[in-house]
């Protein structure tokens, strides 16, 4: 299996905020970082909407 082709800006970022090894992450399976990039956005969207009140007039 080769490399993801993805900048290393973004691959270092992307190891920070899932919090796997920089080496692990470029080799990982595509559809599981595409898995894992997905849960994530679902966290920082879950945490985005406890942190805002809603508008009920």
């Amino acid at each position: 299996m080769r490399p993801l082709q993805i900048s290393p800006d973004t691959a270092v970022k992307l190891a920070e905020a899932l919090n796997v090894p920089l080496e692990r992450l470029m080799h990982m399976p595509q559809h599981i970082l595409l898995q894992k990039m997905m849960e994530l956005a679902k966290q920082e969207q879950e945490a985005s909407d406890n942190n805002t009140p809603d508008k009920q007039e």
